[in-house]
């Protein structure tokens, strides 16, 4: 199905899935220290929720972490004293968005996103979402075990530049917008919402807008605008698994 937006046309029957599918396996990617996901059949007694068992059905319990295990959408509410859910702070799916590739800056010992490379590589008319692929962009972005790695991350001027321009929804190949160890700072977080106090929250943080982090983007997908779907689990929780979904868009004439 093609649809028709401003001057471009959009091709739905072409989605671009840039999640990390959640597994039980050693596949899975993990940050933040703790173990893979856990899929298991329910059990009661001697029944276990597994057709190949003598189950009717296959019944799994799932324990996982979003913040840890994969593609996650969170709000505001990550960062506060005071419980905002993400089902509730994201209550429209669909965006213009804008994907640049970014190799960070060596800064010390850190890799580090910074202001003039968004800049440098975002569109004079901004979108309403910014999804950031990182270089080197290898498939085992998929699989790491990111925890005591200090992976690269936005830096608070970058992430105040991103807030400036009226960008609400980020989107980044790393575990976190911020460095692992910073002391509990989270200074890219807070400049994102606008969030000065996280024990009574300012009337101007940014309630709607949403970072979701741990995408992955194939090297095939080139930079440029897209339609965003942003799909998130109904979670009342300040993070969901989420799944994002980008949709070409092509100027016509």
């Amino acid at each position: 199905m093609i649809f028709y937006y401003k001057n471009y046309s959009v091709d739905f029957s072409k989605p671009i899935d840039i999640s990390i599918p959640l597994s039980n396996t050693e596949e899975n990617p993990i940050a933040w220290y703790i173990e893979k996901p856990v899929i298991e059949p329910v059990k009661f007694g001697d029944w276990v929720g597994k057709v190949a068992e003598g189950s009717s059905t296959n019944f799994n319990n799932i324990f996982f972490n979003p913040h840890g295990h994969g593609t996650h959408t969170e709000c505001l509410g990550h960062i506060t004293r005071d419980f905002y859910s993400i089902n509730q702070c994201l209550n429209q799916f669909v965006f213009e968005a804008q994907l640049i590739t970014i190799s960070p800056e060596k800064i010390n010992d850190d890799f580090v996103i910074t202001k003039e490379q968004i800049l440098k590589n975002i569109s004079q008319n901004p979108k309403e979402a910014l999804i950031i692929r990182t270089l080197p962009n290898e498939e085992s972005k998929k699989h790491l075990n990111y925890s005591n790695t200090n992976p690269p991350y936005v830096s608070e001027e970058a992430a105040n530049l991103i807030r400036e321009i009226g960008i609400k929804h980020l989107l980044i190949d790393l575990p976190s917008v911020d460095k692992e160890k910073d002391e509990g700072k989270l200074l890219a977080h807070k400049a994102f919402w606008n969030v000065k106090n996280i024990n009574q929250v300012n009337s101007d943080a940014r309630f709607d807008c949403t970072i979701t982090e741990m995408i992955f983007v194939p090297n095939t997908v080139q930079d440029g605008f897209y339609v965003l779907n942003l799909q998130i689990a109904s979670f009342e929780n300040d993070a969901s698994p989420s799944k994002p979904i980008l949709y070409k868009m092509q100027k016509n004439g």
